[in-house]
């Protein structure tokens, strides 16, 4: 009876085995696909995080771009309005010289009109 008993031992000891590979096999697929779930989890969480710290990233750069076009506005106006007060500055110096001038020439064809006229005078009585 005692090898019966043994072999008797053997198998259930067999089977015991048997179920224990079994539920450690088991055990094994499941920690995969918990592991494989969460895996798949937080790569969607990043892939999320990811997209939006670029949404994020594009929204800035579009106001800053928007900043920057309104302020090279905002100088390009200030130029233009510079140069026309340069410009309108420089036309009334030339008017001002020009009347001046005018008033020179004005002032000396006075002058010599008159003396003109007491040339010929002069000139015909020496006749």
């Amino acid at each position: 009876m005692s090898d019966e008993t043994e072999t008797d031992l053997d198998e259930a000891e067999d089977i015991r085995d048997a179920e224990a590979e079994a539920k450690t096999r088991a055990d094994n697929r499941a920690e995969r696909a918990e592991r494989a779930e969460r895996m798949a989890r937080e790569g969607a969480q990043a892939m999320a995080e990811h997209h939006a710290s670029i949404k994020a990233i594009d929204e800035r750069t579009l106001k800053l771009r928007s900043l920057r076009l309104a302020k090279e506005a905002a100088e390009a106006e200030t130029k233009a309005a510079e140069a026309q007060t340069k410009a309108a500055d420089a036309q009334a110096k030339a008017d001002e010289k020009a009347a001046k001038a005018a008033a020179k020439i004005a002032a000396k064809s006075a002058g010599k009109g008159t003396a003109k006229k007491a040339a010929p005078k002069k000139a015909a009585a020496k006749d």
